[in-house]
Order: structure tokens, then C-alpha cells, then sequence
């Protein structure tokens, strides 16, 4: 039976109606009903979600299995989003569902290392090219804020390149733009983003390499780390030119800077092995997410040994998670890895 809600004398909705109204009507919906059922029109966790950007209004799902969706009416519709990349199996898959019961059996969350994470490494390191080590995180943000960490401590160095039209996760060194030319340093490009979070970060358009040239020519001595999507995800998934990726291997090798895949997208996807794998070049570092996850949250970064080795315990540099390697979201990612 649906909850009813009756929020002043003459207004009686039910549950669904409310969750309904939220997306067609949030200022009546919220002045009525929301604070008694304790909905919050305005509590989408992710602006993706909140479609926005292409002018439409948030569906309320309700459930998922395989390629279909069904929102709190019961409508039907089939997925082309993927949970933004993580389903690529497909959704609530009978194999993957049984598994995770049993793990779940056993706890979600030891605090202590278990041996899932290890076979999952052992998985990933077969895989990716570049990977000699590997660290497990929450996300292919956390896997980017610890690349980028890592790239300072290695190198001793500051600066850093990214790429315009690459994503690279929320943290404030990646949520910048360029200015009036690829030199310049970046600015912010999101309020509350400190001017000194991106001071250190040079952009340049992709596929460009002249302009990565000059920024390695006025910046000599000063970078750390270029860091990019070797296929550009969040706009259009524009591909590498046939020369890109040889040059900028070749021009981070001679200037001492790590060269960093972002494979949150690729990974496992555009080749088993990631777009490293598919086009044949080998960065110092990559990040992973999204589909190593399953649909649970999980992301990780690796690579070489010697710079891998300098994250803590091995090494100085300090990186930690309290659910780091929880062997719900290890188990169900070597399951669909495996898969």
C-alpha cells in the first residue's frame, strides 16, 4: 500500500503522486508534501542526473535489469546511459547478483586487507600494459586526486597538462579551462574553486602538438605530468590523431614528465587492455573507474613499480581510504572483469 501523505486540511497526495510532482512541479510539491515524507526536490546526487543540460526533467527509476528501466509508474524503457558507464553487462545480472549475496555473507567492510583485492590486482595487472602495481580507491576521482599526488611526490615537480575537453573528476586542479592561449594558467571553471588549487595547471587543445611543444618550452624543468583521455569521453569521444599519442610519449620522456591515461572510460572497454592496449602506447600511469565497478563504487590507479612504490606503506607519500578494497565492490569487479 502507498504511504499518503496529507500535508494542511484540503491537500492529499500519495507517495507516488509526490515523487511524481517533484520533477513536474517542485515549488508546490515541496511547499505541501516533501518535508512530511522527507523528499527533497532538489537532492539529485549528481547533475548528470538532472538532465538539465539537454532541457528534459529527472525520471524517478525505480528498478533495473539487463539493457531496461522502470521508473515508479512502471513505465518501461531501454538504457543507452549504463549507469554512465559501470553496466556494461548489463544491469542486476543473475551471476553477478548470486555472487555478491555470498560476499555480503561474509561482511562488507573488514578494515583489513583481503583476498579479493589481491586477485583483482593480479586481474588488472594481467590486463593494462602500463600497470606494475596497483592501488584501489572509491572512484575514478579519488583515482585521479591520487595520480596527480603521485606525479608531484615522483617528480618533485609542480605543474601539470591536461587537456581541453578531458574530464578528469571533481577535484579542483582538473576543473579548469584555458585562458587566452595555451600558455596560460588555468582558471578556475566552477565556483568555489580556490585560484591557487589550479594555478599549477597548463591547457592545451587536444590532439595539438605544437601546443604541447610550447608549453614544455616556456614551462622548462617546471611539469610534473600530462595527464589526458586517450580518446576524449565528455565530448563526442574524438579519437587521437594516427601521431598524437607517439608525441607526447616521446616529448614527456625527453622533458623527465610522467605521462598519465585517464582510462576511466576506455578501460577495459576500447580494448581489453584499455586504448593503451588498443593504440599501442605506453603511459607511466593510468586510472581506472566506472566499469571496473560493476555498478558499485570502486576506481584505481597504477603503474611502473619504482613510482608506484612511493605510495605509502611502501613509500612516503601518503594515500588512504576507509573503504578502500571492501570486498563487496573488489568481488563484484573481479566478477565482471572476469566477465
Amino acid at each position: 500500500m502507498e504511504a499518503e501523505v496529507r500535508s494542511g486540511p484540503e491537500i492529499r497526495i500519495s507517495e507516488r503522486e509526490l515523487l511524481r510532482g517533484v520533477a513536474e512541479n517542485p515549488p508546490l510539491i515541496l511547499s505541501h508534501a516533501a518535508t512530511e515524507l522527507g523528499i527533497d526536490a532538489w537532492r539529485w546526487n549528481s547533475p548528470v542526473r538532472a538532465v538539465k543540460s539537454v532541457g528534459g526533467q529527472p525520471i524517478l527509476m525505480d528498478s533495473v535489469k539487463g539493457s531496461h528501466m522502470w521508473d515508479i509508474d512502471g513505465n518501461e524503457y531501454i538504457d543507452y546511459v549504463g549507469s554512465w558507464g559501470p553496466a556494461i553487462i548489463g544491469h542486476a545480472d543473475d551471476e553477478v547478483l548470486a555472487a555478491l549475496a555470498e560476499t555480503m555473507k561474509k561482511g562488507t567492510s573488514f578494515g583489513a586487507p583481503c583476498l579479493l583485492e589481491n586477485i583483482l590486482a593480479e586481474m588488472v595487472i594481467s590486463a593494462v600494459p602500463s600497470i606494475e602495481m596497483v592501488r584501489f580507491v572509491n572512484s575514478g576521482t579519488e583515482a585521479c586526486m591520487g595520480v596527480l599526488r603521485l606525479a608531484h611526490a615522483y617528480t618533485g615537480k609542480e605543474r601539470i597538462i591536461k587537456f581541453e575537453g578531458c574530464y578528469h573528476g571533481h577535484a579542483d586542479p582538473f576543473l579548469v579551462k584555458a585562458g587566452s592561449g595555451v600558455a596560460t594558467l588555468g582558471l578556475p571553471n566552477s565556483p568555489g574553486v580556490p585560484k591557487g588549487a589550479t594555478y599549477e595547471t597548463l591547457t592545451a587543445p587536444f590532439n595539438d602538438i605544437s601546443a604541447v611543444k610550447n608549453l614544455f618550452e616556456t614551462n622548462k624543468g617546471e611539469i610534473a605530468a600530462m595527464i589526458l583521455e586517450p580518446v576524449v569521453g565528455n565530448s563526442g569521444f574524438i579519437a587521437p590523431k594516427p601521431e598524437f599519442l607517439n608525441a607526447i610519449r616521446k616529448i614527456t620522456k625527453e622533458n623527465g614528465a610522467l605521462l598519465i591515461f585517464d582510462e576511466v572510460m576506455t578501460g577495459f572497454r576500447l580494448s581489453y587492455g584499455g586504448a593503451q592496449e588498443y593504440f599501442g602506447i605506453t603511459p607511466d600511469l593510468t586510472t581506472l573507474g566506472k566499469i571496473i565497478g560493476g555498478g558499485l563504487p570502486v576506481g584505481a590507479y597504477g603503474g611502473r613499480r619504482e613510482i608506484m612504490e612511493m605510495v605509502a606503506p611502501a613509500g612516503p607519500m601518503y594515500q588512504a581510504g576507509t573503504l578502500s578494497g571492501n570486498p563487496l565492490g573488489i568481488g563484484n569487479d573481479s566478477r565482471r572483469t572476469h566477465s
